[in-house]
């Protein structure tokens, strides 16, 4: 529950130009979990008591802020992100805001998971931003609605005590609790505005529901599959390949730079736990004049198995979704797709279901979360 680092105090006002030329951000090690708070994983901002100069919804916007200092309303500057209204004391007498004043917004995750970090984003918010935050996490099961979540049952943990954050800076916050949360509260003290919300972990399955499946996708994202590491991230996050649905443009897939040697790029998966695999998908929407022009697919099992090739190099046409039945069954905790010689892909699919084995770790991790 630690910043690191931290960011305090007003930033400058805009002077002109590239408005992101003074932002203050850092690299946070926890980014390479995937953003558990992603609209494309189902998340949303299902409440917030205030939202009179800017729109909840804004949090969750995939892309970064922007500013566009001539734009105004019926209400003041429109900014993009989360603001709320100037608090008031209640008397003449004494009209600042208590120390206990603060505006919330509840957000429901797109899949339950561990957190491993939080940053706040309060790009553009210069002189407007909260002079604190606070972000607790719930774990409640089903779809409550904000009545539920406010309600005096549901225990809410503590991930980042109230803590300074600066303006138009990215905020970063470690969080190291082996817990399962499927809601976040964010507490703005006591006002103000948040441009972002990243919330990056490690999906955590429910192991009745996927069992209920049956047969399903054992490396996406939203099943509890992720990213080990990738050759090139050049243009898109690896991750991409992983997100529920189809590409719906070219950015929304991984594509790597362009090779000038005999090498290729690939991607390595951890799938959601050990599991007998029956069927690859392998799409390129969107992906037409930089698509893969050869692909092969492999897996292991076990940290320390053997790689072994569950679809050999097999030609990939642009813009299109390829699928195969493997002649048998494959076993494994990982995989690996490799393409030839650079390009890219936009998801991969990998269905089967777990092994005794896995559904019993499954089982045995979820208990262990709390879940």
């Amino acid at each position: 529950m630690t910043a690191t680092p931290g960011f305090t105090g007003d930033a400058n006002p805009y002077g002109g130009g590239d408005p992101y030329a003074d932002y203050r951000t850092a690299d946070f090690p926890f980014t390479q979990y995937a953003n558990l708070a992603d609209r494309r994983l189902g998340a949303g901002v299902v409440a917030a008591n205030d939202e009179f100069f800017a729109q909840r919804e804004n949090l969750l916007v995939p892309e970064r802020a922007e500013f566009d200092p001539e734009r105004f309303g019926h209400k003041g500057k429109i900014m993009d992100g989360w603001e709320t209204r100037r608090r008031r004391g209640a008397a003449t007498e004494d009209p600042w805001p208590t120390a206990e004043d603060h505006d919330w917004a509840l957000v429901r995750l797109g899949a339950p998971g561990v957190i491993r970090g939080i940053v706040v984003d309060t790009a553009h918010f210069r002189g407007n931003y909260p002079q604190a935050v606070s972000v607790e996490a719930a774990s409640v099961p089903g779809s409550p609605s904000p009545e539920q979540l406010l309600g005096d049952d549901v225990k809410w943990t503590t991930l980042v005590a109230r803590t300074p954050v600066g303006g138009h800076a990215a905020n970063g916050f470690a969080v190291s609790l082996e817990q399962r949360f499927t809601h976040l509260r964010v507490n703005q003290h006591p006002d103000g505005g948040i441009a972002r919300l990243r919330v990056y972990g490690e999906v955590a399955p429910d192991p009745a529901w996927l069992a209920a499946l049956g047969t399903f996708d054992v490396v996406a994202l939203e099943n509890g599959g992720s990213v080990e590491d990738a050759s090139d991230r050049f243009y898109s996050p690896a991750t991409n390949t992983i997100q529920p649905g189809r590409s719906r443009k070219m950015d929304d897939g991984w594509e790597t730079r362009r090779r000038r040697d005999r090498g290729h790029d690939w991607i390595r998966y951890r799938l959601v736990t050990q599991s007998r695999i029956g069927a690859v998908e392998i799409d390129t929407a969107y992906l037409k004049g930089n698509s893969a022009g050869w692909a092969s697919v492999s897996v292991r099992d076990g940290e320390d198995g053997e790689w072994r090739e569950i679809l050999p190099r097999t030609r990939l046409q642009p813009d299109t979704n390829h699928r195969f039945v493997l002649p048998e069954a494959a076993v494994g905790t990982h995989a690996r797709i490799d393409i030839y010689p650079d390009g890219g892909i936009s998801r991969l699919r990998l269905y089967g279901a777990p092994t005794e084995a896995g559904a019993a770790e499954l089982a045995a991790r979820h208990q262990e979360l709390g879940g």
